[in-house]
């Protein structure tokens, strides 16, 4: 299970994940959507709140999680809202990591 996994270290010459790897990955992240933005692979979603406290503390512990893991999304907060965005700078694309923190992310908005 992706959420269980930890990162590993990326280089710069890592591959991207693959087409197979893509097929197999987003059923465990269904909310989850895989986007082109500018040439580059990405992974974004947003979560709704109740409250821009509740958005807040939100953002609060996944930047917590990023830090653990040494791998850091986009995070735009929102009244009531956060859209967040993962995808690896260092080889500008998608890599396993991408997936791991994505599913992390669902399980800290569950709890």
């Amino acid at each position: 299970m992706l959420a269980q996994e930890s990162c590993e270290a990326c280089r710069a010459d890592a591959p991207n994940v693959t087409d197979i790897e893509l097929t197999d990955f987003m059923p465990a992240i269904p909310e989850w959507l895989n986007i082109n933005e500018e040439s580059v692979a990405k992974l974004r979603r947003s979560f709704a709140f109740k409250s821009y406290k509740q958005a807040l503390s939100f953002t609060n512990d996944l930047a917590y999680l990023a830090e653990q893991e040494d791998h850091h999304p986009d995070i735009l907060l929102q009244w009531g809202k956060v859209t967040v965005t993962w995808w690896t700078h260092k080889i500008n694309g998608l890599h396993k990591n991408d997936f791991i923190m994505a599913a992390r992310t669902d399980a800290l908005y569950k709890h």
